[in-house]
């Protein structure tokens, strides 16, 4: 967890308590097969096969992208990316990035490394405003992304401002202190961009 925009602009992101001290596997599991969850990913899925097209990027596309649906539903709730789904999926994605697509491995793993690094980072510097999960998040990205991962962070974070200011609006200054999780808006960007590439 951490404070939402203490010291700036935007809301900070909130780091990720162990699983094992947090929800336990019904709650997380209880998280993400509501109805509206479930709707969910199984509409971002199908608008991303439709739009990637029905081959193997698209089908690759469109479990990452309900993956993600599902990873930002259990973060909003409890805080927390699991390990149990974030890793798997990251496991699942490059190694059929890597069978489909051979001619792009370096670029697959390059980015989904280095979009963890990227975030491993600051959160070194900044313990209390990330989380590992946030950073095993950004590693699934790069996975399915590439280089456009870049902009889908980029969305992502962007996403935090109208948040911020949403907040600060209805509950005013103190809204700072508000904890406000960042697996959501990785989603988001990673979700946009990957349909807006085709």
């Amino acid at each position: 967890m951490s404070e939402a925009f203490s010291a700036h602009p935007i809301p900070a992101p909130a780091a990720d308590a162990p699983e094992q001290a947090g929800a336990s596997d019904d709650e997380i599991r209880s998280a993400w097969q509501q109805p509206l969850v479930l709707g969910l990913a199984a509409a971002v899925a199908i608008v991303t096969l439709l739009q990637l097209g029905l081959d193997a990027h698209g089908v690759i596309g469109a479990g990452f992208a309900a993956t993600l649906v599902v990873l930002a539903a259990i973060d909003i709730e409890h805080r927390v990316i699991p390990n149990r789904i974030v890793l798997p999926a990251t496991l699942a994605v490059l190694v059929l990035q890597l069978a489909f697509y051979p001619d792009h491995a370096a670029e697959w793993l390059a980015a989904s490394f280095g979009a963890a690094l990227f975030l491993f980072v600051p959160l070194l510097v900044f313990p209390a405003g990330l989380g590992m999960g946030d950073v095993k998040l950004a590693l699934l990205l790069g996975a399915m992304l590439g280089l456009d991962v870049i902009p889908a962070l980029l969305v992502g974070f962007l996403s935090l401002w109208p948040v911020a200011i949403y907040l600060i609006a209805a509950h005013g200054w103190e809204a700072r202190k508000e904890k406000v999780p960042l697996g959501p808006a990785l989603a988001f960007g990673g979700i946009l961009v990957l349909l807006l590439s085709g």
